[in-house]
């Protein structure tokens, strides 16, 4: 990672996406993108796409999606406290003591996720977390102080943290999932572009939205493309840690490579062509098995129209929706290299197909 895309990469996960509001951040994308391609699409709810080598007919995409999860405004009480609900799969357990921004038109408004001191709680007795009892406070005495602000239902809201490295090998930090897919798809470009490959097949590098309410930014644009071929590329679970049950979630470690996923949605002839890619450009890499959906924009791909040979590329990541995503620099690097090589060797014209 040198020192533009560490920019970038920083500039890109600092900035609030969160689900339906994702402009802000794919306007980052989309410039640090455009040198790296020949054209672009933007379509009506911000789904973002570089086009290498457009008038080709072969079609192939890579990607990845740009919303993280968030929080909505959800009604303010007469003194002047917030109460939320889901924006994606927000996790109401972690939301005690952290600081917000509530995005509204007049810009930022500060704020705290409020919680009873430990010195008045019951241990006997005490409440959990939930939606029904944590609150938002912004220093106001009054809904009305709250609403002179700008805040009001609706308003959407992200956590403060911002990204940091760990002990050398790691990146830190909310949202992670999935815009360090969107870094890494940029990369992939960026890559093609100064190593000057010439690709003989249409490349479509997408930052879908709202995929973490279900997919839905993937859904549309692969009816748009119709692509041939689709690389997908999104977090899945570490489970090394304590908590984990790889009966469950199997065996995965950060650190050991990308992730590759079987399961029904998952072309099994596009699986095994990255999977030689790997095997022959000493990539390492997992495997992983799903037992109906991938979970990802992978389904959405694959189902889309008549069909579209699709795989899923996973990065490795620990505590996943939290602010304290984490991912091995190495397993990134790996990722990106797998997906570079893989394009480098596809023939336009391949035919997927189990029966010919």
């Amino acid at each position: 990672m040198d020192k533009k895309s560490k920019q970038f990469l920083y500039e890109y996960l600092n900035n609030a996406s969160p689900t339906g509001f994702e402009s802000p951040g794919q306007q980052i994308w989309l410039d640090y993108l455009k040198p790296y391609i020949s054209d672009h699409i933007v379509d009506v709810y911000g789904t973002v796409v570089g086009v290498v080598n457009p008038k080709a007919a072969y079609k192939v995409v890579i990607e990845a999606h740009a919303d993280e999860i968030s929080w909505f405004v959800n009604y303010i009480t007469e003194d002047g406290y917030i109460y939320v609900r889901r924006n994606g799969g927000s996790d109401h357990q972690i939301a005690p003591s952290k600081r917000v921004n509530i995005q509204t038109e007049n810009g930022i408004v500060k704020g705290v996720f409020g919680w009873p001191a430990i010195h008045v709680r019951d241990a006997g007795k005490e409440e959990t977390p939930t939606l029904k009892n944590i609150f938002i406070d912004v220093g106001a005495e009054s809904k009305k102080e709250v609403e002179a602000m700008g805040v009001h239902v609706g308003c959407v809201i992200t956590f403060e943290d911002e990204l940091m490295e760990m002990n050398k090998h790691w990146l830190v930090g909310r949202a992670l999932d999935n815009r360090m897919g969107g870094f890494m798809v940029a990369e992939v470009a960026r890559r093609l572009h100064e190593n000057k490959k010439k690709l003989p097949f249409a490349l479509y590098i997408v930052n879908a939205v709202q995929e973490e309410i279900g997919l839905r930014g993937a859904e549309m644009i692969s009816r748009r493309i119709k692509p041939d071929v689709a690389i997908c590329t999104d977090v899945t679970h570490d489970t090394q840690s304590p908590m984990y049950n790889k009966k469950e979630s199997g065996n995965l470690k950060c650190g050991n490579g990308p992730v590759v996923c079987y399961g029904p949605a998952v072309q099994n002839n596009v699986l095994k062509m990255v999977i030689e890619t790997a095997q022959k450009r000493k990539i390492p890499f997992q495997r992983q098995a799903v037992s109906r959906s991938t979970g990802t924009d992978t389904d959405s791909f694959a189902y889309s129209a008549e069909g579209v040979a699709s795989a899923l590329i996973s990065l490795p990541l620990k505590y996943m929706h939290t602010t304290v995503e984490m991912v091995h620099k190495d397993d990134v690097e790996s990722v990106i290299n797998l997906i570079y090589e893989f394009l480098l060797q596809l023939k336009p014209g391949h035919d997927f197909r189990y029966i010919k």
